[in-house]
């Protein structure tokens, strides 16, 4: 039986929060709506962006502002503006993870577009066997996104983690009845991520090979 691991996008395997928020902030100055200071708007990063918009607007046109969001990131992307650096220790956790067997997806709030132009960027276009965006799924905490891969990667919840920086992704991985791993190192604080169901933060990436073997264990 297959093992799976899980990955968030952002936050978790990349440090897109400034790009993030600087795209946001070119959306809300067009739409005439002050941006919130980062230490805000990182806390909706991983959802699916109408649902965040909705909570950092409420009375805003979030139809609108996504799709401003969406071509304002576009273009810095275009002008070589965005930055997506891998977190230190991602490429030593993919790399001990494959080499233990699991397969390799990810889940996000991102569109397929720009999940593509992340990993190919760093090389990473062909490690997942299975890519879950919200061009297709529902927002996380829905756990559409974590059911449909463990459906693509032909595997059971029991072995299968799901490692994400949010509330949102610890939602998700529970509601799909997979091992629910935060990672400590992204947007959500550890207090946060252990309130939203998480079985266990890593506060490196190192430290998901623990608790990944861990969640097989208490199954098994």
């Amino acid at each position: 039986m297959n093992k799976l691991a899980i990955f968030d996008c952002d936050g978790t395997l990349v440090d897109s929060g400034a790009t993030i928020h600087e795209a946001l902030r070119q959306a809300f100055d067009i739409h005439g709506h002050i941006c919130p200071p980062p230490a805000v708007a990182k806390k909706v990063i991983g959802l699916s962006l109408m649902e965040a918009m909705a909570i950092l607007v409420p009375d805003g046109d979030h139809a609108a502002l996504t799709q401003t969001y969406k071509d304002a990131f576009f273009a810095m992307r275009g002008a070589g503006q965005v930055e997506e650096p891998l977190f230190d220790g991602i490429i030593d956790l993919l790399d001990t993870l494959e080499a233990d067997g699991w397969l390799l997806g990810v889940a996000t709030g991102k569109s397929d577009r720009g999940l593509r132009h992340c990993l190919e960027s760093h090389g990473l276009g062909e490690r997942f066997v299975t890519l879950q965006t919200a061009d297709r799924n529902p927002s996380k905490p829905h756990p559409a996104m974590a059911l449909a891969a463990m459906a693509e990667a032909g595997a059971e919840p029991q072995r299968t983690i799901f490692v994400g920086d949010t509330a949102w992704d610890m939602g998700c991985a529970r509601g799909a009845g997979a091992g629910a791993l935060g990672a400590g190192w992204g947007y959500h604080e550890a207090g946060e991520l252990s309130a939203a169901g998480a079985h266990g933060v890593a506060a490196t990436p190192a430290e998901v090979i623990k608790l990944a073997d861990q969640w097989i264990g208490s199954i098994a």
